[in-house]
């Protein structure tokens, strides 16, 4: 029965799967020189409701990724591990907020940076974790294209939140700057068990911090349109 069901589901993902890349809009607003511009035919408004689609989507996304590699390389007692890839997350020591309390008291200027540094800090992560997966025998087509399409619009959604950060804040022509900081450990080649469980903690940490750009961005919205009921 169990099986039946995770059938369904992955027909039911493949056809979902095709409406996000048919469905989905370019951020991408860049001038002719190829620098960033403010992207004056959107507006403010409309621009915020793009890159909130965009988080929305690629939270989904990472979702169904996840779930796809649980059933594909996870034997069940090892899913209960899930809880600690938390611990472990790349993106732990960075500035964010993570309580209800501390996420409804920054101010919209450290919810838009908050949003900034988790898309930034997942670029490098997420072309590690495109190599790793290509390397193994069985990863099925779908959860590489998967994985593929959240890492190419995770850089389109850097590119929209730049730009909403100069329309909002006005601060000038702020740069991308991926994060250097070497997030991911350097010359190690763990055994395949190890590597399959640290492809499993970054993709349920991915999971995490997507849903926290989603959480943080729709609060930003509300905070637009009636900033004192916005829970």
């Amino acid at each position: 029965m169990h099986l039946v069901s995770v059938m369904q589901q992955g027909v039911w993902a493949v056809m979902l799967w095709h409406n996000l890349l048919a469905s989905s809009i370019p951020l991408d607003c860049r001038e002719e020189q190829g620098i960033l511009s403010r992207c004056p035919s959107i507006s403010q408004e409309k621009l915020l409701d793009r890159v909130i689609q965009h988080a929305e989507l690629i939270y989904r996304v990472s979702k169904e990724s996840c779930s796809l590699y649980e059933v594909m390389f996870i034997p069940l007692p090892l899913q209960f591990q899930r809880n600690r890839a938390g611990s472990a997350c790349i993106t732990k020591t960075l500035p964010v907020p993570s309580s209800k309390n501390e996420i409804q008291q920054i101010s919209d200027k450290w919810l838009l940076h908050s949003v900034l540094m988790l898309v930034q800090s997942w670029i490098e992560p997420l072309d590690y974790l495109q190599t790793s997966l290509d390397r193994y025998d069985d990863t099925p087509e779908t959860l590489l294209n998967k994985t593929k399409w959240v890492s190419e619009k995770l850089i389109s959604l850097e590119q929209g939140v730049v730009v909403l950060i100069r329309k909002m804040l006005d601060e000038g022509m702020l740069t991308i700057n991926h994060s250097e900081q070497g997030l991911l450990p350097n010359d190690v080649q763990p055994q395949m068990l190890e590597s399959v469980m640290w492809d499993y903690a970054l993709l349920s940490c991915f999971k995490k911090d997507a849903h926290k750009m989603e959480t943080f961005l729709k609060l930003l919205k509300c905070r637009q349109t009636d900033r004192y009921n916005c829970s």
